[in-house]
This record gives structure tokens, C-alpha cells and sequence, in this order.
């Protein structure tokens, strides 16, 4: 179904797969999660938009997949294989934040398979793109599965080394209401990232025994105490997909995340806001490999090449 257009008037489908309680709208633009529908609860658990043009302002990342890097790159630069790459400063004019205004959520996606539960996307960034090396495709599955789940499953190809760390930037709010007060948090981490006044990583890999930041049994979330735009060490490889994090609403509702990644950040969105909407909507989680990555020696690597390339699977099930 059309959606909108791009600004070169490019169309943009909207694509709705469905399997038992679970119905999924999906962007040809962005490779957005649109719309999050379950059964029985009246209202999308996902924070979207039905006008295009928010997505081209300050919904930019709402729903979206971004990459090739995720995330942040200190002082908007990378070394790999010996040269450096000097990427597109778009934050605050100094720091590289999730690929800048070529990333993959400002692309047009191609569908390449469709069923009723199921959807492919792809798209291809040339050399040099994001300031990066290699010829890429980057393909995107999403699947819905009964009684309740969503899976993605994500692929980068290149032909030459580079670096990728895609993440899905969804904002959840389970409860249909202004904020997310009232929603309860568990992440299963022993440790974060902390962060700088830019809000990139330090370089410490840091306990979370005793501190704020310790989510491992289920917790009330409360605004600022403490402020969350992190990442939550789940191990130092990307692994075979395990459950790392649950998210419970006041009504009930409750999400699972499993994933393959090493990491996942939290953003809480107090900087975040819909049109006509008010800061803390929703919760962004997004399950990635650990952010600045090139920058810091002990971090995951984000390196890629044409015999091995990028692969993540990131699972939500829901459930009331």
C-alpha cells in the first residue's frame, strides 16, 4: 500500500505482515517498523507516525534500521586497515552519529520477497557511501510468528573489508499513554559503557554491581535516575540468539528481546519527541554491537569483509 513519496517523488510502500496475534507495518523508506499491533490492545506498541514527512524531520530514527554504523564514532573518525576515514560530523559538529544523512535509514529499500507473514528488503550503498569503503548490500527480513513474535534478521555483504553495527532504533511505549511511566525494565548485563559529555563511550567497560545501571532483576524505571542513552555489555562476540531483555507496561502488555548482538543500548527518549508529543514517549532499545567500537581496543570488532560478513537476528515476542 503507498505511503508516501520520497523528496525526488519516489514512492514508499507500507507492508503489513501478520501471523496469529501479531500484525507488523512495515516502510519501504528506512526499513521502518511503522506500526506494532496485538490483539486485543488498541493502540500500536511501537511509536510511529501516519505522515511521511515526520519521518523526513524529527522522527527521523523512529522505527528505523540505522547503519552501516550505528550509534557513535568519536570525533567523527575511524581507522581500518591503516588509513583513517574522516565520516560526516552530524552531531553537535563533532561526533558521527548513526551513519549521518546517508545512513540506511534515509534510503529507498527495495522488496525482493513478500508473503503474508514475511517481508525482504535490500539495499545497496557504493563505495565510499558513509564515507566508507566497499560496494555493500544490506538485506532485512522481518517475520512475524504465532502466537506473538517478530523476528529480523539482517545481512551486509561488501566486497572489500569494512566496518558495519546495524541496530533497529524502534521507541516502545506498552501502555498507549503520554510517557512510560509505569513500564518495568530487566536487562540481563553485568555490565555497561560509560559515557562521555557526548555521549559517546569512554572506553571503560564498567560493572553494574552497585550502581544505577544494574537492571539484571526487573525494575520500576524512573525519568533521569538514572538518564539512559547506553550500551549494555551482553558479551564480548555476537553469540547464538538468546533472551537478554523483558519491558512491562502497567496494563500488562510485555515485550521479550532475544538477539544474537553483544550489546544493546538504551535510550530513554528525553530528547526524543513526535509531533504534538511529549518527551519520555517511548523507551528505545536497540540491540547492536558495542557503539565506537574501531576507537576503543578492548570493544567487539565491527569488521567485516567478503568471507565474513555482517549477520544479526533480533527476536520481540509479545504478550497481555
Amino acid at each position: 500500500m503507498a505511503f508516501g513519496t520520497t523528496a525526488n517523488g519516489d514512492k514508499i510502500d507500507e507492508i503489513t505482515i501478520a501471523d496469529g496475534d501479531l500484525s507488523v507495518s512495515i516502510l519501504t523508506f528506512g526499513a521502518i517498523i511503522q506500526d506494532v499491533r496485538l490483539s486485543g490492545i488498541p493502540y500500536s506498541l511501537t511509536l510511529g507516525s501516519s505522515n511521511i514527512d515526520d519521518y523526513f524531520g524529527s522522527m527521523g530514527y523512529h522505527g528505523a534500521l540505522v547503519g552501516p554504523i550505528a550509534n557513535r564514532i568519536s570525533n567523527a573518525r575511524v581507522r581500518l586497515e591503516g588509513m583513517m576515514y574522516e565520516l560526516e560530523r552530524n552531531e553537535n559538529g563533532i561526533g558521527h552519529l548513526h551513519s549521518g544523512s546517508d545512513g540506511v535509514h534515509k534510503q529507498l529499500w527495495t522488496v525482493q520477497d513478500q508473503s503474508a507473514n514475511s517481508v525482504t528488503l535490500t539495499v545497496t550503498l557504493p563505495d565510499g557511501v558513509n564515507g566508507l569503503p566497499g560496494h555493500r548490500k544490506i538485506t532485512a527480513t522481518f517475520t512475524v510468528t504465532a502466537p506473538a513474535s517478530l523476528t529480523l534478521e539482517i545481512t551486509g555483504e561488501t566486497d572489500t573489508k569494512t566496518l558495519m553495527n546495524f541496530a533497529n532504533h524502534s521507541y516502545w511505549n506498552l501502555d498507549g499513554t503520554p510517557d512510560w511511566d509505569g513500564h518495568s525494565l530487566r536487562i540481563a548485563a553485568d555490565h555497561y559503557l560509560p559515557i562521555n559529555d557526548a555521549t559517546a563511550p569512554t572506553g571503560e567497560i564498567c560493572d553494574v554491581s552497585d550502581t544505577d545501571m544494574d537492571f539484571r532483576n526487573m525494575r520500576l524505571l524512573e525519568k533521569a535516575s538514572p538518564a539512559l542513552d547506553h550500551n549494555f555489555c551482553l558479551s564480548h562476540t555476537p553469540v547464538d540468539i538468546r533472551e537478554v531483555l523483558t519491558l512491562t507496561g502497567a496494563s500488562g502488555v510485555a515485550m521479550s528481546i532475544a538477539t544474537t548482538e553483544p550489546g544493546i543500548q538504551i535510550y530513554d527518549g528525553g530528547g526524543a519527541q513526535r509531533p504534538g508529543c511529549s518527551t519520555y514517549e517511548g523507551l528505545a532499545i536497540e540491540p547492536q554491537r558495542w557503539p565506537d567500537a574501531p576507537n576503543h581496543r578492548g570493544f567487539p570488532s565491527i569488521t567485516v569483509s567478503p568471507d565474513a560478513p555482517y549477520r544479526q537476528t533480533t527476536r520481540w515476542s509479545f504478550r497481555a
